[in-house]
C-alpha cells in the first residue's frame, strides 16, 4: 500500500529532468492529469512494468496528459535504463541518497505509480505490479485525451495479475 492513498492531495514538487530542465508538477497539472511513476533501475518489477507504461505514453501521452518517471538513481544509470527498456517519456531525477520527492510521497516500494487528477488529487496509487491498475491507467489516459481505448496488454502476453515491488 502506498503511504499516500487515493483521495489525498499530491505533494507539489519540482525536479530536474534527465536533461537538466526543471519539471514542475503544478505547471504540468495545468495541461491535464499527470501520471508519476517512481522507480529504481535495479528493480525487476520496474523493469517489467515500465515498458507497459511506455505503451500508454505512446498511445496517449502527447496531449492533455503528462507522464513522467522519477528515478531514484544517478543520471548515467537512469539513461542506460531508458535505453535498455526503450522508454521515451520524460524522466526526472530524485536526488539519490536524499530522495525528497519519494519521501514526500511516502514510498516504501517501487514501482509506485500515481494518477494525479488536474486538481491535484491522487486518484490511483499503485505499488508493485497490479495489472488491473495499469489497465485502469490506460483507460483513464484514453478518457483524458479523448482517444479510443487501446489494450495495454497484447494477445498472447503472459501478464501476471500481481507482482510485489
Amino acid at each position: 500500500m502506498a503511504a499516500l492513498r487515493t483521495g489525498t492531495l499530491a505533494p507539489d514538487f519540482t525536479l530536474p529532468t534527465i536533461e537538466g530542465e526543471p519539471f514542475s508538477l503544478k505547471e504540468a497539472l495545468l495541461g491535464g492529469p499527470v501520471v508519476v511513476a517512481f522507480f529504481k533501475v535495479s528493480c525487476p518489477v520496474c523493469q517489467f512494468a515500465f515498458p507497459y507504461l511506455e505503451r500508454i505514453y505512446q498511445s496517449y501521452g502527447k496531449r492533455n496528459l503528462t507522464m513522467v518517471g522519477i528515478s531514484q538513481n544517478e543520471s548515467r544509470d537512469t539513461a542506460a535504463f531508458l535505453q535498455q527498456y526503450g522508454l521515451s517519456f520524460p524522466v526526472l531525477l530524485d536526488d539519490p541518497g536524499r530522495y525528497p520527492v519519494s519521501n514526500a510521497y511516502g514510498l516504501t516500494n517501487v514501482p509506485s505509480i500515481f494518477w494525479i487528477t488536474q486538481d491535484g488529487e491522487i486518484e490511483i496509487a499503485s505499488v508493485g505490479w497490479v495489472s488491473k491498475e495499469i489497465a485502469e491507467i490506460g483507460r483513464k489516459a484514453a478518457e483524458a485525451t479523448g482517444e479510443s481505448a487501446k489494450p495495454v496488454f497484447r494477445p498472447g502476453e503472459e501478464v501476471p495479475d500481481f507482482r510485489p515491488g
